[in-house]
This record gives structure tokens, sequence and C-alpha cells, in this order.
């Protein structure tokens, strides 16, 4: 999975299972887009690295965006996200979570 932390005002955490990055999914009214220029990182994460890199940022009242079920199954274990935070477009699971 792609970990990409972006530092604004507020630090973004964005993290998508790697085969997703890229797409777009559509679903009614509802669309998911998991744009390359914000997912994509330099290298790809582990699920172990990925639940530190989670661990760590909970720390730094981050902003998470998670797509993916390696990169949701990867929050749940980290502790950031329970399972009715997790929502589905197109069958692809996603969370928004503001800590």
């Amino acid at each position: 999975m792609y970990i990409k932390i972006i530092s604004t005002y507020r630090t973004i955490v964005a993290i998508a299972d790697a085969d997703l990055v890229g797409k777009k999914f559509e679903e009614g009214s509802l669309q998911l887009d998991v744009k390359e220029s914000f997912y994509k990182s330099e290298k790809l994460f582990s699920e172990k690295e990925a639940i530190e890199t989670i661990q760590d940022m909970i720390k730094e009242d981050a902003t998470f965006n998670i797509v993916g079920e390696k990169s949701i199954r990867a929050a749940l274990k980290a502790g950031v996200i329970e399972e009715e935070e997790i929502k589905r477009v197109d069958g692809i699971p996603f969370t928004l979570i503001l800590l």
C-alpha cells in the first residue's frame, strides 16, 4: 500500500492499496477518485510498516483518508478506525477520519 503524508495547516495521511491508485469508482451519485497525485508515495509499505506509521501519525493530530481492503485492515489493526466508520463505493471500502 501507499502512504503519503501531506503537511498543510493540518497533517493529512493518505493511505491506499497500490492496485487502486489511479482508478475511479462510481456508485449512483457517489464517486471515489483514488488520484495518484494524492495517494501515491515514493515507496510501498508493508502492513506492519503501515500500522506503525498510522500509530505514529495518530499522535500528530492528523486527518486520515484511507482506501482499499488492505489499507482499511491496517487502520483497524492500528486502532485508528472502527468497523462502523467504513463506507463503500462500488464495493471499495474507504473512510475519512478527523482526529
